[in-house]
């Protein structure tokens, strides 16, 4: 787009009676008022096609105030379906029915027991200044107390001065014991309460097997006892596999919902909605910018908020607006969410990708992609092992590997030559 002196245009349209300068100014508040938001756990200005793990939580924040707890949530998915986004909003409707809160990332310097005793310490400390519970918040501190000296853990001046350790609970130096004690203490508190506390864990296929056993066996001790304690985790399509074989019961511990795509009316509605009642898009466009996003939530807000740029003043988003926006969006893409991923990989793992994506977008059998390489699958697996554990491979069966990463095969053949 090109502004000259004389002859205002704003998206390619002359703008009568505007001076240059007053064109760009209103080519800029455009720009800032896009009401697109890519970004990593941004949620969208539309969040389409998630009413049904939405309803599902707040059906079970609901049961457990009712004293009829559910089973936790566990959502997989690839990277860029919108994830973290929905743990966001786990976390807002919980809020809202007055429910204490903490949120934790794996993988991260912090433990799982560290994102527990802190918000247990949260929560007790709120429910410790009613009076009614006083004594009941009291006992809880107490364990809370014990628990931190035994597994010598930061401890919050409030915590010191407001309680005693309670011996013999939450001290045993047994993990799994002592998180059962220091769970039932808090849950026990807050249904006296009649409230209930969240843990939302991101990238929860980066938890130490030892920690998923851990917090295994204490959701099943939880549910037993019907305290309002609940963990709602995300991660990679890996996740389910990782918890049963953490604990042969693990699978029956949580709700399990699988994130993917959106379907085509979802992906429109993300498009649609965001820039109404303005504008609109072509439905040409509007096509093929889901077309070309593949259904992926990430990928829909980096389409639209190109393309509105690159529409200017839009009350109509055409297809020439989209095919100008879409080489800074394959820069975006390439030069954030693909590269990044692709630059933590070792020289044989960034093999082992371009083999894949030489195949195609996968899952591929194991023997194919040992076979593009060149070396029998048993050579290959220690590269792919460690492909895993980074998080941008996983195992969708036995045999078989796929990218974590959509259109990650697209981005490998157009830059990496495979």
């Amino acid at each position: 787009m090109e502004l000259v002196e004389g002859d205002s245009r704003v998206g390619g349209e002359l703008v009568e009676g505007d001076s240059a300068a007053r064109a760009r100014e209103r080519l800029l508040m455009d720009e800032v008022t896009n009401p697109f938001r890519p970004g990593a756990g941004a949620r969208p200005p539309t969040l389409a096609g998630r009413d049904g793990e939405l309803r599902a939580f707040d059906v079970a924040v609901h049961r457990y105030m009712l004293g009829h707890p559910e089973r936790s949530i566990l959502l997989s998915g690839l990277r860029g379906v919108g994830k973290t986004v929905l743990l966001r909003e786990c976390e807002r409707i919980a809020a809202e029915h007055g429910w204490e809160l903490e949120s934790f990332e794996a993988g991260g310097k912090r433990t799982l027991a560290q994102a527990l005793v802190a918000g247990t310490r949260r929560a007790l400390l709120g429910y410790s200044r009613t009076a009614r519970l006083k004594e009941r918040a009291r006992n809880a501190l107490g364990v809370l107390r014990s628990f931190q000296l035994c597994w010598k853990l930061p401890e919050g001046n409030e915590i010191v001065l407001a309680a005693d350790p309670a011996l013999g609970q939450g001290d045993s130096g047994f993990a799994e014991v002592d998180v059962i004690d220091l769970l039932l203490a808090l849950g026990g508190a807050s249904a006296e309460r009649r409230t209930g506390v969240l843990f939302t864990i991101d990238e929860m296929q980066f938890l130490p097997r030892d920690d998923l056993a851990v917090l295994c066996m204490v959701l099943h001790k939880v549910s037993q006892h019907a305290v309002p304690v609940m963990v709602v985790g995300a991660g990679l399509p890996s996740l389910p596999g990782l918890v049963g074989e953490a604990k042969s019961y693990g699978e029956r511990l949580f709700t399990f919902r699988t994130i993917n795509s959106l379907a085509d009316a979802d992906a429109r509605r993300a498009l649609t909605e965001p820039v109404a009642p303005g504008a609109s898009w072509e439905p040409e466009a509007l096509g093929e910018a889901v077309r070309l996003a593949a259904g992926y939530p990430y990928f829909l807000q980096e389409f639209g908020r190109s393309a509105w740029n690159a529409a200017g003043s839009p009350d109509v988003i055409r297809v020439a607006d989209l095919r100008r926006a879409t080489p800074t969006v394959l820069r975006a893409l390439d030069d954030g969410f693909f590269r990044v991923r692709f630059d933590r990989a070792t020289d044989g793992g960034r093999a082992y990708l371009r083999a894949m994506a030489a195949i195609g977008p996968g899952p591929h059998r194991l023997g194919d992609v040992a076979d593009r390489l060149g070396k029998s699958p048993g050579a290959a697996s220690s590269v792919r092992a460690n492909l895993i554990k980074k998080g941008l491979c996983y195992a969708p069966r036995p045999g078989y590997v796929g990218f974590t990463v959509p259109l990650f095969d697209d981005y490998l053949r157009r830059t990496r030559g495979a």
